[in-house]
This record gives C-alpha cells, structure tokens and sequence, in this order.
C-alpha cells in the first residue's frame, strides 16, 4: 500500500526512488510486524487471559507440562495479524503472489482459529474432528494450488535439488503437489508446536532462508547466475518472508520460554501454509524437506510411532511422540530441547543454502 501509494510520485520526489527496492520494503516489513507483535503482544495477552482461553494440556502428555494450563492461547491470531498488516504495507499490491499468500495465510488462519473456538471456547475436547479439519485443509491447498497453476508463465517443472537437469513437469498434476506440499508443511508445524518457542523458532529461521530464495528466484540475473528457475513477479514474495520473519521475532519475545501466550492451531497451521506456499512460488518445494527438517522430522515420528505401534500391537520406538516429548521423558530440560531443535533447523538452512550453488 505504502509502495503503490508512494512510489508513483518519485518522479516529483527523488527519495521516494527508494520504495521501489525489494530489499528496502522487506527490511521495513519485517520491522513493522515485529513491532506490531512486540507492542500489541502484552494487550493481546491481556485480553485472552480476560476471555479464560487458556491452553488445554492432554493428561496423556508430560507431566511437566501441566502447569502450562491455564496459559493464553490463540497468539497465532496476533502473528497473522502482524504478517497480513505489515505485507498490505510494504508489498507491491498488483503483484499476484502477493495475494495467494495472503489468502493462504487467511484460510488456513480460518480453520485454525475454528478448531481453537471449539476447543478453548465452546470446550470440545477435541475441536474439529480431524476428518472435517484435513478436508478443509485440502479444499483451500488445492484452490491455491489451482491460483498458482493459473499465474501467466509459472513454471509447473519440478526442482529437484542438487540436479539441474532433472525437473520432471507435472503439469496440471502441479495443482495437487503443490496442494500436499501445503497441507504437509502445515500439519508439520502443528505436531511441532508443542513446546515454548519450538515451532515459531524454526519458522523465523525458514523464513529468512526463503527470503534468499524468492529474491534470488526473482532476479533474472541471479536466477541465471545460479541456475534456477526465473519467477516472475516472485521476487515481491521476498516482501512477505521479510514479514514473516518479523512477526515471528515478534510472537518469539512472548512465546520464549516458560512462554507468556500459545500460538494455537490458528498460529501453527496458518504459518505452515504460508512456508508451503511460499516454496510452491519460489520453485523450491522439494527442498522445503531440508529447509523445514525439524517439522519434518516431528511429522515422522508421529507416523512412525503410529504406524509400528499398530503394527506390533502396542510397543513403541519413542517413549512418547512427536520426538520433543521423547528427549523430554529422556530427561533433557525443556529449554535444552528446544535450542537444540533450533541449532539443527539453522544448520539444515545453511545446508540448504549450499544447494543454490550445489547442481
């Protein structure tokens, strides 16, 4: 908005020639929404204590983690808040991108904030069912992934990391990969979010190294340079991750440990749909396995727990699933585990940075 506003007029003002640098508005975007989580977070956190919705903790899980009831929930809704207000500002709004991020922001935000009400207000034990709550999920992923499809001169080639000559085209098939890369990585950062700081970590660390992504992916010079795929349009995304990673910073002062707010489904299923669609654009979905390693690895566990736990009729691999709660029962203190989690998920970045010069 300030872009589209301001820009048009550096013809008469030279200084406002400035707006028109991706890097400049993604540094401002990412300062805004880390200001709008850092000065409304208290009020938020005030408010939520004030409506009673306060986390529910499953008995089934760690008994350290019984004392965290009671603590305010639904902070994701402060994080989207914060990304939707601060993109709205300093994105290009003609850019198309720029609203299939924000729709996928706002839907999986939708069903979230659904499955918290009847959770934390209207007192469902269980919120949606997971039936009702995975098909809407792949209603909105499949509608995203059809706007992306439809975008003049999208690319439905694959990009397989490490090799460049290998990038098989889905074609219209790309409308239902793209939607479980979506739906994955959402459902991914939920089973993650289950300690203070342990998602929202991991998602500012994603966040940064899509950034270098979306800008390199929309720069026909460096997109040459480093041979990957040309977006066009995509390197306005980078506007976004900047946001994103600002608002993370922002929810992260509150929710560090022993955290002050929760980000609730709300928080965790729309971030994940956000990073899945932002590696949809920047022709970087298969490497979003790497980059989102630890989301990767949560997922997994609970698969893996499950799946053996049937097939041997009742023994398990981990003592308790996702894997944050195994090292938890291991006895490694809450703190420790998180950190740890965070060190991996920067060195998978890193790795995954490699690869742009790896092929």
């Amino acid at each position: 908005m300030i872009y589209n506003f301001l820009y048009p007029l550096h013809t008469k003002l030279s200084f406002l020639n400035v707006f028109r640098y991706i890097t400049f508005r993604t540094i401002y975007a990412s300062l805004t929404a880390f200001l709008i989580c850092f000065v409304f977070g208290p009020f938020v956190i005030r408010k939520i204590r004030e409506m009673q919705i306060g986390q529910y903790i499953r008995k089934a899980g760690p008994e350290t983690h019984l004392d965290k009831a009671g603590t305010p929930t639904m902070g994701g809704l402060l994080i989207l808040f914060a990304v939707i207000v601060s993109s709205l500002l300093w994105a290009d709004l003609k850019n198309f991108y720029v609203w299939i991020i924000l729709l996928s922001a706002f839907s999986f935000g939708l069903i979230g904030f659904i499955d918290d009400y009847l959770m934390q207000i209207k007192k469902r034990s269980k919120g949606l069912s997971a039936w009702g709550k995975f098909s809407m999920q792949v209603v909105f992923a499949v509608l995203i992934g059809f706007l992306v499809y439809m975008t003049p001169d999208f690319d439905t080639r694959v990009t397989i990391p490490f090799f460049k000559n290998i990038s098989p085209d889905l074609g219209v098939g790309y409308i239902l990969f793209a939607a479980l890369v979506i739906v994955g990585t959402s459902n991914a950062v939920n089973l993650t979010d289950g300690l203070d700081g342990l998602a929202i970590g991991p998602i500012l660390i994603a966040s940064v190294t899509y950034m270098l992504f979306a800008y390199a992916a929309g720069h026909v010079k460096i997109a040459e340079y480093l041979q990957i795929n040309f977006v066009i349009g995509g390197g306005e995304v980078t506007v976004l991750c900047g946001a994103l990673a600002g608002a993370s910073m922002g929810f992260l002062w509150f929710n560090t440990y022993p955290a002050q707010i929760f980000m609730g489904d709300v928080g965790s299923l729309s971030l994940g749909a956000i990073l899945g669609t932002i590696a949809v654009i920047t022709k970087q979905e298969i490497l979003l396995v790497l980059v989102g390693g630890i989301f990767v690895i949560e997922a997994l566990s609970v698969i893996i727990q499950v799946g053996y736990f049937k097939i041997s009729k009742g023994r398990r691999i981990f003592r308790m699933a996702p894997l944050h709660h195994h090292f938890e029962l291991k006895g490694w203190a809450e703190p420790k585990v998180i950190v740890r989690f965070w060190i991996i998920a920067i060195t998978l970045a890193l790795i995954s940075i490699s690869t742009l010069k790896l092929r």
